[in-house]
């Protein structure tokens, strides 16, 4: 075994566990209650939300976001140790994982905590005072906070992390046999299709080769929660997560795939007629036709209310004109869930409307051989393999059968109703790219000899590793949560936005951190590290902006959403 860091020959896991886990739980919950309090009282005088005193509070109402998302967490990783111990599987790498995190959240709740590596949501800009901590001084809690996370636990579990190199995960996730075995059956076809040439395909900006996405289908990755009489194998978003993270693991296009489909299949499933239901859900599930999303234009942003793109019906078609951007895979796409301003007199979102826009698909010769579409690729850092285009519409014609639900005037709450399973599983694709991450960083720090011993040996190198491991079970958990909440027909926008709030933070620490692992070899393009970081740093933005996710997020905590 490769030796790590030098530990103690006591065990670094605290005693009853569970219990202390369920105290810091209901420790932070307590602090969260008293700054949801006090930051309502500044931001809704008489009792009534105030759009202009939100945003001047910005800071601290995002701060209370975070707040929100750390009690969700340790609230999921108190449920899954109780429910791994009683099934007799809380074993020593499962304790140090659970305590690790909930030690550093701790501690971050006390002193600061990282809203990115420059803001830090603080006690002071939550209304809060160290008074209000007397609910951290229960003895648990103590315990945690002092010793959650300490040299010896932390060195314990990268021996640990050392010894089970090679395993799907680090630990038990919690997850029935049929999922783990899903994981399983994924990974071996990441192992044996796209990792060995993910990193040449993001070199030379290719795509994805279609006999992966043709393989992807016969796999039912298109297919996984649609129902059955649709075409679908009718599974849970569960399984659509933890397909998506172990296809992200090899090369976060790969799991990308998976999102236009799923975007695609929530919008007809909830907005569709029957007979668009019945005629593109199957064919989009056999992978015979490739959706992709056009929603974004170049002013908007996230403000959809402000969309100019124009549907002008005309006898039988609508003629679209205006431009959109940040359109992923759409040369390769066969249709097109295409968001538009039906009513220009109607302001905001309620004169906007979705429709199935079909097109012929292009290539890097000849994009868009559609009349009435043109448009030119938008080149990245990362998050390639699909493409993105800004694409520009002048009269190009969708047949007006092709109204999404037959009914102008419906594509903002049509859209709105696929936000949450967009979010869960953009956070499991995080997932992914954090785990890929850490694969890569844990590998490179035991081969990697430095002063006559392999740098894992190093404190700080060991430390990385095992925070990153640590951060990761946790994400994972409110990931799993979020899905298990949609799966039962509960609303679970909070969840979902949570997930992804916390997701794609983790998921660009652990990718910077592993690049830092690799030092100067990190920065040079022929190490996977360096397309991993570049693939990690869209998860904060797309989906919803870490800003915008926090700011949404705040504000159905301070209406009473939770």
């Amino acid at each position: 075994m490769v030796a790590v860091a030098e530990i103690s020959r006591e065990s670094p896991v605290l005693a009853d566990l569970p219990h202390l886990l369920a105290e810091a739980h209901d420790a932070v919950g307590t602090l969260y209650g008293q700054a949801r309090a006090r930051i309502h009282a500044r931001v809704a005088p008489g009792g009534k939300l105030s759009g202009h005193l939100i945003d001047r509070e910005q800071h601290a109402v995002h701060g209370l976001a975070w707040l929100a998302t750390y009690e969700a967490v340790l609230r999921e990783l108190s449920a899954y140790a109780a429910r791994l111990a009683g099934q007799g599987k809380f074993a020593e790498t499962e304790q140090l994982l659970v305590q690790i995190a909930v030690g550093e959240y701790l501690n971050q709740v006390w002193g600061g905590i990282p809203m990115n590596q420059a803001e830090f949501a603080r006690l002071a800009d939550l209304g809060l005072t160290r008074s209000d901590l007397s609910a951290f001084d229960r003895p648990g809690v103590q315990a945690l906070l002092a010793s959650g996370s300490t040299a010896p636990a932390r060195a314990r579990l990268v021996e640990l992390m050392v010894a089970a190199q090679g395993q799907a995960t680090l630990g038990d996730c919690g997850l029935d046999s049929t999922l783990e075995e899903m994981r399983l059956s994924m990974r071996r076809f990441v192992e044996d299709k796209v990792k060995p040439h993910a990193h040449e395909w993001h070199l030379a900006n290719d795509y994805v080769p279609m006999e992966i996405v043709d393989e992807l289908a016969a796999l039912g990755v298109f297919a996984l929660t649609l129902p059955e009489q649709h075409g679908g194998l009718g599974l849970g978003k569960e399984s659509m997560c933890v397909v998506s993270e172990e296809l992200s693991r090899g090369w976060i296009a790969v799991g990308s795939l998976g999102t236009r489909a799923e975007i695609a299949c929530e919008l007809i499933m909830g907005g569709g007629t029957e007979a668009q239901k019945q005629y593109w859900l199957p064919r989009i599930a056999t992978g015979e036709i490739l959706p992709t999303a056009v929603f974004t234009e170049p002013n908007t942003g996230s403000d959809l209310g402000s969309l100019r793109t124009r549907a002008v019906k005309d006898g039988d078609v609508y003629k679209i004109t205006g431009n959109k951007t940040w359109i992923t895979h759409p040369a390769r796409a066969d249709i097109m869930t295409l968001l538009a301003r039906t009513d220009p007199n109607e302001p905001g979102y309620k004169g906007l409307s979705m429709f199935i826009a079909e097109k012929p698909r292009g290539d890097d010769a000849d994009p868009f051989p559609a009349k009435g579409m043109s448009g030119s690729e938008i080149e990245v850092l990362g998050y390639r393999g699909m493409k993105e285009y800004e694409i520009r519409f002048e009269d190009f014609e969708v047949r007006a059968a092709n109204l999404l639900g037959g009914t102008e005037g419906h594509g903002f709450k049509q859209l709105m109703q696929t936000f949450e399973s967009a979010r869960i599983q953009t956070a499991a694709r995080a997932l992914g790219v954090a785990q890929n991450a850490l694969d890569v960083g844990l590998d490179y720090a035991t081969t990697r000899i430095q002063f006559g011993k392999p740098i894992i040996a190093f404190p700080r190198i060991a430390d990385k590793l095992a925070l990153m491991a640590a951060e990761i079970m946790a994400a994972r958990q409110l990931v799993y949560h979020s899905a298990r909440e949609k799966d039962a027909g509960r609303r679970c926008d909070l969840e979902a936005g949570m997930a992804k709030l916390l997701g794609a933070r983790v998921a660009w620490s652990a990718a910077d951190n592993a690049l830092q692992i690799h030092g100067g070899n990190g920065f040079a393009l022929e190490f996977q590290i360096s397309r991993i970081l570049c693939d990690a740093r869209i998860l904060n933005i797309f989906e919803g902006a870490a800003e915008i996710q926090a700011q949404v997020i705040a504000r159905r905590l301070l209406e009473g959403g939770n």
